[in-house]
């Protein structure tokens, strides 16, 4: 699909296995989730900019290389995103934080927005969207058109789970932010959930139904 990565790498797959699994425990399921994030994170920040810096060594001076431009900004989509907000953060804790605040209608499916939070300079930032599932995109997309209102640019989703559904819906509204996941599942089903999935993220993360 176009504009859209899967990472295939075989730590990632094996860790979504056991995500999947529904006898995984609460605490197992949040810690293999910070794990994989890093992992993402890595695939997601592959093409980042470098320029080159004076150092010294303890064996001499050198031109190194070292992150061009503003520091990063992961904004989370509550509650789910921050599961993976956690794990980037430990790759990245220079970057800045936005948080985004939605649940969905479960009649409509819709995005009902909450809570909104961010820098106040976003459009010379790259701004990377996290959220562990792409079902129907509607919170998906609801987030980074409101990331967008609010001057950014420079835009990357990435997810842990993505439906076929939900990927279609997000490129029909965001042709130019780029997708990034472990995996792209079946279908969703009735109540908008994916197949085969792993269940609701959050209600996993941390133990609520």
């Amino acid at each position: 699909m176009d504009n859209v990565t899967v990472v295939q790498h075989p730590l990632v797959q094996h860790k979504l296995s056991i995500m999947r699994d529904k006898n995984t425990s609460t605490a197992s399921f949040r810690r293999l989730l910070r794990e994989i994030s890093l992992l993402l994170c890595y695939e997601v920040t592959r093409d980042l900019e470098l320029t080159a810096v004076s150092i010294e060594t303890p064996m001499e001076e050198m031109q190194a290389p070292v992150l061009k431009g503003k520091k990063l900004v992961f904004a989370s989509i509550l509650r789910a995103g921050n599961g993976l907000l956690e794990g980037m953060l430990d790759l990245v804790p220079s970057a800045r934080v936005a948080h985004v605040g939605l649940y969905r209608d479960h009649e409509t499916l819709e995005a009902i927005e909450y809570y909104y939070k961010a820098p106040g300079d976003l459009s010379d930032r790259l701004v990377i969207a996290v959220d562990p599932m792409l079902a129907t995109a509607n919170s998906a997309t609801a987030a980074i058109e409101k990331l967008k209102q609010s001057g950014a640019k420079d835009i990357r989703f990435l997810c842990l789970l993505a439906a076929p559904e939900g990927i279609e819906n997000f490129r029909k509204r965001l042709p130019d932010v780029p997708i990034y996941t472990a995996a792209i599942d079946s279908h969703l089903n009735e109540k908008g959930y994916i197949v085969p999935g792993l269940g609701d993220a959050g209600d996993r993360m941390y133990g609520t139904k």
